[in-house]
């Protein structure tokens, strides 16, 4: 997979910005608050139609400006792909070659990325909403039919969360449209925890060997699925949804009384733990730096397992924040591999041969120049 090229209009501090690329790693360098994460944001944008910086569209959009606009030319091991978004106050329109897709779901998933920021550290010590998130878009980014799983799920619970709060006001009783929820939502919670269970088992797989590498052995990496409910990945399909609805009637009187749904793929998480130990709670800053770079790494792997390419590499300014050791293990693992974008506010600490060769952009109040 790989970026020819980059067009953006009124996007964020860039009326207009046209940038080629021939190059396997793209350098871009410049003070902080210039605009270098907004063109890594812009690609991050353009593969999965939402910021990981903001869940707010009109923020992406140019002050005073009607629209934004992210149009590039991906070279797939099927051909060229031309990709165009554009975001109004409206909503957003997704075009492949040129034709309007009616669903983001079928979309997203024509440009596959990897972000890796200073905040990602976050899937490790971060609240449990995070690394839901993280599941969320790094599925969806492979299966289609997970973001349309997932939309229609999150329809469903708001309904089912409205209906209890109208049950505990007294401004409903109808225990049978509860029930009617219930079926629709058990079905739908248990067709994303099957793909949450296998996305798991299978990141897990790469984390684990890129982890035990990066460590030279003294490391085991293990992740754990943290679920709510008792739905387990051995059920099949029709028994995991008994399951749940079973739970639904244990646990009805408390929703009613919260007003709310306590169970389910929205109040699941996941754990790290090396060695056996839990790396949010006792794990150290290293083994929290070294988790987060494993599971990123396992990543691009588990993508190009899934789709048959690799995906395309966005560092924002995260290379500073790893020792000289874990650089070098990144960079390695990248090399003559995967295209990559890196933003940086200096090349002095960057050292590592494959950098030298970097294609290089120079960033200043909205402006790029210097490319090499």
């Amino acid at each position: 997979m790989f970026l020819k090229n980059l067009s953006l209009t009124n996007y964020r501090n860039y009326k207009s910005l046209s940038l080629s690329f021939d190059g396997p790693i793209q350098l871009f360098i410049g003070n902080n608050a210039q605009g270098k994460t907004n063109v890594l944001e812009s690609i991050y944008v353009l593969a999965l139609a939402k910021s990981h910086r903001t869940p707010r569209d009109k923020e992406l959009i140019a002050w005073e400006a009607d629209y934004a606009a992210i149009r590039s030319d991906v070279l797939r091991r099927y051909g060229s792909v031309r990709l165009e978004l554009q975001l109004t106050a409206k909503g957003k329109r997704a075009k492949i070659n040129g034709m309007e897709q009616q669903k983001l779901s079928a979309y997203v998933g024509a440009l596959n990325v990897v972000m890796f920021a200073p905040e990602d550290l976050s899937i490790v010590k971060g609240a449990p909403a995070q690394r839901r998130r993280f599941i969320d878009m790094e599925i969806g980014q492979v299966s289609p039919t997970y973001l349309y799983y997932l939309s229609n799920y999150n329809k469903v619970l708001q309904q089912r969360n409205q209906l209890l709060k109208d049950l505990a006001m007294k401004k409903s009783h109808s225990l049978e449209m509860l029930a009617i929820w219930n079926t629709q939502l058990a079905d739908l919670a248990v067709k994303l925890l099957k793909k949450r269970f296998e996305f798991i088992r299978k990141l897990e797989t790469w984390a684990r060997e890129i982890h035990t590498g990066i460590t030279d052995g003294r490391e085991t990496l293990s992740l754990h699925y943290e679920n709510s409910s008792p739905v387990t990945e051995e059920l099949a399909a029709e028994q995991a949804v008994d399951v749940m609805l079973a739970a639904y009637e244990e646990v009805r009187d408390r929703e009613i009384m919260r007003g709310s749904t306590l169970i389910g793929p929205h109040r699941d998480d996941f754990s790290l733990k090396v060695n056996g130990m839990d790396v949010q709670t006792y794990g150290s800053q290293g083994q929290q730096r070294t988790s987060a770079l494993s599971i990123k790494l396992a990543e691009i792997e588990l993508i190009k397992e899934e789709v048959g390419e690799y995906p395309v590499l966005l560092l924002d300014d995260v290379l500073s924040e790893l020792d000289e050791h874990r650089q070098t293990l990144l960079l390695e693992t990248i090399q003559d591999r995967v295209q990559t974008f890196v933003s940086t506010t200096g090349v002095e600490g960057l050292k590592h041969q494959v950098l030298q060769q970097a294609s290089r952009f120079y960033v200043k109040e909205g402006s790029i120049s210097g490319e090499r």
